[in-house]
């Protein structure tokens, strides 16, 4: 089954209501600064974060009005690929530079920087579980735990680990392999998607992969950002625009794709990388890669429905 999602356009007579009852609820587009080339985001109750791929800048926002400002400004030498918040704490992998920083979601005050990897790698997304936060690795076959203290206090850079990836997982040479990443509530169970097959994997905290057998062979190309939801995945499959919505059996070992969510028009998905949720919402993020990038160029946020 096709789910389309139909972005909502708003009237003269709804901004009319809207200006005399307040600010309009849960916008279905959420505009970002022009020219800033987003790809990770992150939601915190009612906050968003995103990050900017090229200056490591990530802006913050609300999902209720969609108004936001800058937390954390450019910087040389940083990237910002995927984002996660907990606890007060906000993640950032780094992609090409090999390293991963910490914020306060807060402030915006930096907090660490860790070097994950040197030349040749990729660092692409992160989930934060109690104890740890996890990054996958594009380029290389491994994963990185970077270990937290109590309140999600990052922890120091000698207790940084990489995980090389084993079991089911084989990498694809020369091409993008580990993406998106999320975790069971326990933090013991890690769930990936690997953008060259489609496939989908469960791992251990010892980088034991086993495959999600999806029903008739079925795979995800394209897969960039996951949301676990429950027994419910949902898997960003950028250039294709749409969202894969994957029913999992208990254990995670098996499942079946139930929905494809799309977004066309003009306010829809133009290349999803990652999503994030509140409460039935799903919010996707634009890279348009696509695109030429330009200082002008518009980059949102749309908002579906689970």
């Amino acid at each position: 089954m096709i789910r389309t999602i139909a972005v909502a356009f708003l009237t003269a007579s709804v901004l009319a209501s809207a200006s005399s009852a307040g600010p309009a609820s849960f916008p279905a587009r959420i505009d970002l600064p022009n020219g800033f080339r987003p790809e990770g985001i992150a939601t915190a109750g009612e906050q968003f974060f995103v990050g900017s791929i090229p200056t490591g800048a990530v802006y913050r926002g609300s999902l209720r009005t969609g108004r936001g400002a800058m937390l954390v400004p450019a910087q040389a030498g940083r990237a910002a690929i995927g984002v996660a918040v907990d606890r007060g704490r906000l993640f950032v992998a780094g992609g090409p530079t090999g390293n991963a920083f910490a914020y306060d979601a807060r402030t915006g005050r930096a907090l660490a920087t860790y070097q994950l990897a040197a030349g040749g790698s990729f660092v692409n997304d992160v989930v934060v579980t109690k104890r740890a936060v996890w990054f996958t690795d594009s380029f290389l076959p491994q994963l990185y735990r970077v270990p937290l203290g109590p309140n999600a206090r990052p922890g120091p850079q000698a207790g940084v680990r990489t995980v090389p990836l084993g079991g089911d997982y084989v990498h694809q040479a020369g091409a993008f392999n580990a993406n998106g990443i999320d975790a069971t509530p326990n933090g013991k169970t890690l769930v990936i998607v690997q953008s060259a097959t489609g496939r989908l994997f469960t791992v251990t905290p010892s980088g034991t992969a086993r495959a999600i057998a999806l029903a008739g062979g079925a795979t995800v190309p394209n897969g960039d950002g996951i949301l676990l939801d429950g027994l419910r995945l949902y898997v960003a499959q950028n250039q294709l625009n749409r969202v894969a919505e994957v029913a999992l059996r208990p254990g995670l070992r098996s499942g079946r794709i139930v929905d494809e969510i799309t977004a066309p028009g003009p306010d829809g998905f133009d290349v999803p990388t990652t999503i994030d949720d509140f409460g039935s919402r799903l919010y996707a993020v634009n890279a348009r890669f696509s695109t030429p990038a330009t200082p002008a160029t518009p980059y949102w946020i749309t908002q579906a429905r689970k």
